[in-house]
């Protein structure tokens, strides 16, 4: 960490637990403490970005974790999924165990999502249960990373509430994980160390991914859209792109190993490359590239309206290990709520968005992200939002009542739609995300589909689960020895969100 980035860390640590009062924490507050700043988050200089291969846990502290165990649980968007995998490749690369029982665990670590309140009451609520295991085992280490710590009214209520959480970072700052977990091991007082600015590229991080099968591949770090309601901007920082060679390699790497799908990540994925100086390079480009590695299914996600140009549109429309599964946030189909939320595109041009892939695509799937009940929305608008759901057909959508996030544009408005509206308007939406959902999957009736094999089912072992290319839930009996597979399936009922299916063992039926 280069000088600039320790000015732009803020690296606390609090007072000892054991000695300090409540009035001396107060004081303390008043004289010491240093949350993250949101200001600092909001800034997007023009700084290089610059990328480093040079990543190694300390050697005096590669066996920190010997005989103890860790355990993570996260919280919320595909990218915490990706964070956790690389903090679980540091902390096996320190020695430690993954356990899945909290009682069994040296170290519990909350990887946070701070995209919705409920998602921080959750967090909150996990803490007030892990208290007692802290009382009972004072050697435990508790920490808070991802999203949440990025915000200062979180890390104010922590240092309040919480004097017992050990380790709290960020999100910019995972590769320091060794050395803040020397620190909370050995220390006796709280270990905080949050950049309220990004720091730089990190390549070849340790990773532990969580099966064989699917992998996540990050292709590009934050967020520049600025929507009102969203603080992700700022917990994230500003966009930055990993190097194609870079990307290419751990595909192809991935493909070597045997795994048959990648999804590529990124909060805002195909805004990839702008910021890469000095060529001219976008996701259409990489998509391209990685559409001749021999890997059988490639995603990504989370797309932006604005960013999805003709140059990707044309290469996702070679098919093959291009999935035609789209994932479109709309968020509102009202223009007037489109121009709160600064979404900075309208109902018109998403509707031709969606024209346009699907001529290029006429297979495609679509799913979305709507938010009812945004500040000033009315019945018209909202009613808006209901007729461009039945235009374009989404074959499922993540649906949500209007949260607000402290710090953004949208807390300073009015929350003047009353819950209850906000409650019925959400019935209604997901009565006709529903609807269209079990029509779409009706028609899956009786074909054949190639399924990626991923396990046995959640509700019954016996049963094997797995997705289609365009992501419907396909459920079948079959010899286990099949998970990992890409298998035929014969439909033989559709469901509102899965479909069940007999599994095709002569695979001339299918050329039949």
């Amino acid at each position: 960490m280069n000088e600039e980035q320790r000015l732009q860390s803020s690296q606390i640590q609090s007072p000892k637990k054991t000695e300090k009062t409540t009035e001396d924490f107060a004081k303390y507050f008043q004289t010491t403490y240093q949350p993250p700043s949101l200001k600092d988050a909001k800034k997007r200089g023009k700084e290089n970005v610059n990328v480093h291969y040079d990543f190694e846990i300390p050697e005096n502290i590669k066996n920190l974790g010997q005989d103890k165990k860790y355990l993570i649980r996260t919280y919320g968007c595909q990218m915490n999924e990706h964070d956790t995998e690389i903090m679980a490749g540091i902390y096996e690369g320190m020695g430690f165990e993954a356990t899945t029982v909290v009682e069994e665990a040296d170290v519990i670590l909350l990887n946070t999502c701070a995209i919705r309140e409920n998602a921080e009451n959750k967090v909150f609520g996990e803490l007030g249960h892990l208290k007692p295991l802290k009382m009972e085992n004072p050697n435990l280490i508790i920490g808070v990373c991802g999203c949440m710590s990025q915000e200062e009214s979180v890390v104010n209520r922590i240092m309040q509430k919480h004097q017992f959480v050990d380790l709290i970072f960020g999100t910019h700052n995972i590769h320091r994980l060794p050395q803040l977990m020397e620190q909370a091991v050995f220390g006796k007082e709280m270990v905080m160390e949050v950049w309220s600015k990004e720091g730089d590229i990190i390549e070849n991080l340790p990773r532990t991914r969580k099966g064989e099968i699917k992998a996540w591949v990050n292709i590009m770090y934050g967020c520049d859209k600025f929507c009102t309601y969203c603080i992700v901007p700022y917990t994230r920082g500003k966009e930055r792109s990993r190097l194609p060679e870079d990307i290419i390699q751990e595909v192809r790497h991935l493909a070597a190993k045997g795994y048959k799908e990648v999804t590529l990540l990124g909060q805002n994925v195909n805004a990839y490359g702008k910021d890469l100086e000095g060529i001219e390079y976008g996701l259409g480009d990489l998509m391209n590239e990685i559409h001749k590695i021999d890997i059988p299914r490639v995603r990504f996600t989370t797309s932006h309206p604005r960013d999805f140009d003709d140059r990707l549109i044309e290469v996702l429309g070679q098919g093959g290990n291009l999935l035609d599964h789209i994932h479109l946030p709309v968020q509102s189909g009202s223009n007037d709520v489109l121009k709160l939320m600064n979404r900075r595109y309208t109902r018109e041009t998403y509707l031709e968005l969606v024209k346009k892939i699907k001529t290029a695509m006429p297979d495609a799937t679509f799913t979305t992200d709507i938010i009812v009940g945004f500040p000033n929305e009315t019945d018209e608008q909202f009613e808006e939002t209901m007729s461009l759901v039945r235009e374009v057909e989404f074959d499922s959508a993540y649906t949500f009542i209007y949260s607000q996030r402290d710090g953004t544009p949208a807390a300073k408005m009015k929350d003047n739609v009353p819950m209850e509206v906000k409650k019925e308007r959400l019935q209604r939406l997901n009565a006709l995300v529903n609807d269209t959902a079990a029509k779409k999957n009706a028609a899956y009736e009786g074909e054949i589909v190639e399924v990626l094999v991923e396990g046995e089912s959640k509700k019954n072992p016996d049963v094997l689960s797995g997705y289609t290319s365009r992501n419907k839930v396909v459920n079948f009996r079959a010899p286990k020895s099949l998970i990992g597979e890409l298998v035929q399936v014969k439909v033989t009922k559709a469901k509102t969100w899965s479909l069940d299916g007999e599994y095709i063992e002569n695979t001339a039926e299918v050329n039949a």
